[in-house]
């Protein structure tokens, strides 16, 4: 008869656990599909190549980045919020450099992103879709940053971006979210707060819909617009909660359309059923939403605080 005392197996299995916890954290990433381990993320994308996978990543705080050059990936943390980038580059400019097919993100938080030029982000999408679930951006030049792509989409939902954006030394401003001449965005259920500079939602897609999202400006430091749409666009804001803070570089406006171009029309653009107030002590008179497109928007149903006009033609 093989016995073992209850001590031996305690120590056995006290062993095992070790030596899997260990092996975790030597190889933290993992393939899905191949159940393949890599103890750099650069790796494990590089495994991936052109097919379909996910990236597992066990918990952990990492100074780790990659470049998707193909394929569609997953990133998802093993276990969702404890799986944490923070400031690793590549190429100057971001901690995930996106120029697949695709590119997923779930439950992972990105911290001190920053670079020479001012624009270090969490993530730079510049060919592919994205989309990103349950994340964290903080304290960062930018959030989120994407180059030019109109064949494809991006999509953020439950996620959350605070302390993000610039704008000093002379460079352009930074913002807590910038997208380019993607095809559309995307923007739900996420929380915008405590922004550090340039605008919280900044997007050049020619269709763009924010809904139920919270932008809550009140500890808010030199910032600007919670939403512009710089170039015009169309599409659906609505269902959001804005509260602009005392701190503005640029206090004019929450919404600002076509403010530096009218590459896109914007006519339907529908803004309904929005919340909008200014934060506890703060007196101005300033403009729910600022429109330099000369299109026919639909502004209707917002509820606006003291203070707050409801459409300025610029």
């Amino acid at each position: 008869m093989n016995f073992k005392s209850p001590l031996l197996v305690a120590i056995i299995a006290a062993s095992v656990a070790a030596t899997a916890a260990q092996a975790q954290r030597d190889a933290p990433f993992t393939v899905t599909e191949t159940g393949a381990t890599y103890s750099r993320l650069a790796d494990a994308v590089k495994a991936v190549g052109g097919n379909n996978a996910t990236i597992v990543i066990a918990p952990g705080s990492y100074g780790d980045c990659a470049v998707q050059t193909a394929g569609r990936i997953t990133y998802k943390a093993a276990v969702p919020g404890r799986t944490i980038f923070d400031g690793g580059i590549c190429e100057e400019k971001a901690t995930l450099v996106l120029r697949g097919k695709a590119a997923t993100i779930d439950g992972i938080i990105f911290q001190n992103q920053r670079v020479p030029d001012g624009n270090g982000a969490g993530i730079r999408i510049e060919r592919g879709d994205l989309y990103v679930y349950n994340a964290l951006f903080r304290n960062a030049e930018e959030g989120i940053l994407s180059a030019d792509d109109p064949s494809a989409e991006i999509v953020i939902d439950r996620s959350t971006f605070q302390r993000l954006g610039r704008c000093d030394r002379g460079l352009s401003c930074a913002h807590s979210i910038y997208i380019g001449d993607f095809g559309s965005l995307k923007v739900t259920n996420s929380r915008f707060e405590k922004g550090s500079g340039g605008h919280y939602v900044k997007s050049r897609a020619p269709r763009a819909t924010i809904n139920n999202n919270s932008f809550d400006d009140t500890q808010g430091r030199n910032t600007n617009y919670m939403i512009d749409l710089p170039a015009g666009a169309t599409g659906v804001i609505s269902g959001n909660v804005f509260v602009q803070g005392q701190n503005k570089d640029n206090w004019s406006a929450f919404i600002a359309v076509a403010a530096e171009d009218r590459d896109h029309n914007s006519t339907g653009l529908n803004i309904h059923s929005n919340s909008a107030s200014l934060a506890k002590g703060v007196q101005r008179n300033t403009w729910f939403v600022a429109d330099w497109s000369g299109d026919q928007l639909r502004i209707a149903n917002n509820s606006l605080g003291q203070g707050l006009t409801r459409y300025q033609r610029r």
